[in-house]
């Protein structure tokens, strides 16, 4: 990868996180605690199978994620938000209260009006809670 200028505290992070796929992988990672491949190719947004690779492999290069076994099969590969991923939430957070409401709640699922109730509420209890749940998942996960 090609070093990224660091004169810019924005420039820098929109390099890392500026396009579509890396914060909803993230968001699918951290909020939807998916961590395989085929359960991000069944996201609603339906990123293309080689973004998604690329993506992947930057975000785990970049530190983002990592993956659970490294050298398992690539079926059976599990992406995990690092601590640096999981700073990523409160951006995922400001972007979503930035446009959820001129979204007609007609389209979303009930996942989504979930968390819309509940960031909308309260949210640094969103914010507290979504943590405490991914690191436990992580936890059970690493302890299969």
């Amino acid at each position: 990868m090609k070093t990224i200028d660091r004169t810019c505290a924005i420039a820098y992070s929109i390099n890392l996180l500026g396009d579509k796929w890396s914060l909803l992988i993230l968001r699918d990672v951290i909020l939807h605690k998916k961590s395989k491949f085929k359960e991000f190719i069944d996201s609603k947004e339906k990123i293309a199978t080689n973004i998604l690779s690329n993506r992947l492999k930057f975000l785990v290069e970049e530190g983002f994620l990592e993956l659970l076994d490294p050298k398992g099969f690539k079926k059976n590969k599990q992406y995990l938000a690092t601590e640096k991923g999981i700073s990523t939430l409160p951006i995922i957070m400001e972007l979503y209260l930035f446009s959820i409401d001129t979204i007609d709640e007609s389209v979303l699922n009930a996942s989504q009006i979930k968390i819309k109730k509940e960031i909308s509420a309260n949210r640094t209890a969103f914010e507290r809670k979504r943590k405490t749940d991914y690191l436990k998942f992580v936890e059970s996960l690493k302890n299969k």
